[in-house]
């Protein structure tokens, strides 16, 4: 556990019921001129844009749409859109979407400059400042980006997705409400919801956990490991959706004052060079990385237990394995898939795999348990 730390948070978040009617007074208090909204179609066809487009209406605001985004965005995307919302010379953003639109959304708020462009903020992160203030409103429960001063990007060159990590990307302003997730599709709530999960345990288990960060990773593993299923399964539990938002909302702050460990590292060739979702390839890694980690991380999977679980378990060993069984019941319970065989990754690539998986070593460094490329040879092996 670290001995300092530190934990960024966005300057407001405004949840509960009707929270979406914040955003005409933020708009108002903001003296904002001209807004971007970053969205994608496919949300816009599901109507998920027309809550919040109303409150932005009621102001008068000019604003224009930034929609043409595709999931899981290269750099070069999401420079697209960047470069859009630099010629609208907007003077606040605000992001109606999952991680990929909420992530590109803070990329514009910090490169609103002709001084640098997101391909060189690959190499530099740190270069950049804030220009635009953002408001984020997350659609899915979820990827945690609206707490988090991260930006997932594929970098194509590499078959590789690759994070740009600045403070200044972390959100002015949040809105969790319940009304904007409850429609989405199983399939996508159950994807999203699993990475949340994976947030939550990584960062408790992360050799840079610490008070901040167990704090919020440990609230949001109860709320998530006990609302995720009637979430998914009932389009009428709004509670329980209300519970995931905030689940995956404390799972983002936590990657804030900690971080994500091998389940995320070894899942970003999944996505860079096949373009699994984000959380299906969480989800395919989530049990064998934590079976790995077991003999290390034994005694905070028994907390884990202890806090979230309530059972009969009685020793330390039975605890931690309560918890790795009840993750895999749960990724089996959502129907998403267990192996790389459904996306047609062929064993002639482990090497591959293996060597990008490896150049993920922002991540790494954080597993309790030292990964070398043998182990990650043998997970991804048995995923295959």
């Amino acid at each position: 556990m670290l001995t300092k730390y530190s934990l960024g948070m966005p300057n407001t978040v405004f949840g509960g019921e009707n929270s979406l009617s914040n955003i005409e007074s933020v708009l108002k208090t903001e003296k904002v001129k001209k807004l971007a909204i970053f969205t994608d179609k496919g949300l816009q066809k599901l109507g998920l844009l027309d809550l919040p487009l109303a409150e932005v209406k009621k102001t008068g605001v000019d604003y224009v749409i930034l929609d043409d985004l595709p999931p899981e965005p290269t750099y070069e995307q999401a420079q697209k859109l960047v470069d859009q919302c630099k010629e609208a010379k907007a003077d606040f953003i605000i992001a109606v979407g999952g991680g990929s639109v909420m992530d590109t959304a803070k990329l514009a708020s910090i490169s609103m400059t002709d001084d640098y462009g997101i391909k060189d903020l690959l190499d530099d992160p740190k270069k950049a400042h804030k220009y635009v203030k953002t408001l984020l409103i997350p659609t899915t429960a979820g990827t945690g980006s609206e707490a988090t001063p991260n930006a997932i990007v594929a970098v194509p060159e590499k078959q590789l997705k690759v994070g740009i990590v600045n403070n200044a990307m972390i959100s002015d302003y949040v809105v969790l409400d319940a009304e904007m997730i409850k429609n989405l599709p199983r399939k996508i709530a159950a994807a999203t919801g699993i990475d949340a999960l994976a947030h939550c345990i990584e960062c408790f288990t992360s050799n840079k956990a610490n008070p901040f960060s167990d704090t919020f990773a440990m609230e949001g593993l109860d709320l998530i490991l006990n609302n995720l299923v009637p979430a998914c399964d009932d389009p009428e539990a709004m509670n329980a959706k209300l519970a995931m938002q905030i689940g995956s909302f404390y799972g983002g702050v936590a990657i804030t004052a900690s971080g994500t460990t091998a389940v995320h590292a070894l899942s970003y060739p999944l996505g860079g060079k096949y373009h699994i979702a984000h959380g299906v390839s969480n989800a395919i890694l989530l049990v064998p990385v934590m079976k790995f980690n077991e003999p290390e991380i034994r005694p905070l999977l028994a907390k884990v237990y202890d806090r979230c679980m309530k059972g009969n378990a009685s020793t330390e060993d039975a605890k931690s394995k309560a918890v790795i069984d009840r993750l895999d019941e749960i990724v089996k319970h959502l129907d998403i898939p267990k192996s790389l065989k459904e996306f047609g990754v062929p064993e002639s690539d482990l090497d591959s795999l293996v060597a990008s998986g490896m150049e993920v070593t922002r991540l790494l460094v954080n597993n309790r348990r030292k990964v070398t490329p043998e182990d990650a040879r043998k997970i991804y092996l048995e995923i295959m």
